[in-house]
């Protein structure tokens, strides 16, 4: 009788190796992450990257395209929310989900652009995916837009230059608490009802 050796399944170690390059990332600095650190950090030879990926910026790409958050459902949310509640709460709330997004994703980009060639191919990504600020700050202005219609918000207000600062805003102050290590004060909570209040105040 011929007993057959049954070989282990390969392991896939793509979502491995993608969360080591976003930890080293996060820790060392974008420029700084090589195959061989991230090969390290999980364990694995060098080779085991390259049969996921053909190389450092292929890797590094898809750590961007796959582990960084996005603000689709914070913008869902503010999409159904015309008409209920009050405007400035819908805002202050949806700033929240921004500015979460913000704290966690400006490291990473910003080391982007230490690295010209990654910035580029991942900025071709976002436009094949139909991604990026811009499409945030479009649900911002119609949601400022339908409110309104309603006569909730005042008509004297801008609404493309409001989405435009409560975006920016959140950019600034997210990168201002990384870039000094502490929080800034006001707290977040008034600090973002404070800042709606100032460029969407009630009619």
């Amino acid at each position: 009788m011929v007993v057959r050796r049954v070989r282990p399944p390969k392991v896939n170690r793509r979502s491995e190796i993608l969360k080591a390059a976003e930890k080293l990332m996060g820790s060392r600095g974008l420029s700084a992450v090589t195959t061989r650190q991230i090969a390290k950090e999980v364990g694995c030879s060098d080779s085991a990257l390259y049969a996921h990926f053909e190389g450092r910026l292929e890797l590094l790409l898809a750590m961007l395209e796959e582990t960084l958050p996005d603000m689709r459902g914070t913008m869902q949310t503010l999409k159904r929310s015309a008409g209920r509640g009050s405007p400035q709460a819908n805002l202050a709330v949806t700033l929240g989900g921004i500015y979460n997004f913000h704290r966690r994703v400006t490291p990473q980009l910003a080391g982007l652009f230490a690295e010209p060639e990654l910035l580029t191919a991942y900025r071709e990504s976002l436009l094949h995916q139909n991604k990026g600020p811009h499409l945030a700050m479009k649900v911002i202005e119609d949601y400022i837009r339908d409110e309104q219609k309603l006569s909730r918000i005042g008509a004297q207000v801008d609404a493309r230059l409001a989405a435009y600062l409560l975006m920016s805003s959140s950019l600034f102050r997210a990168f201002s608490e990384h870039f000094a290590d502490d929080s800034t004060l006001p707290a977040w909570g008034k600090f973002a009802k404070q800042l709606v209040v100032a460029i969407v105040p009630e009619p």
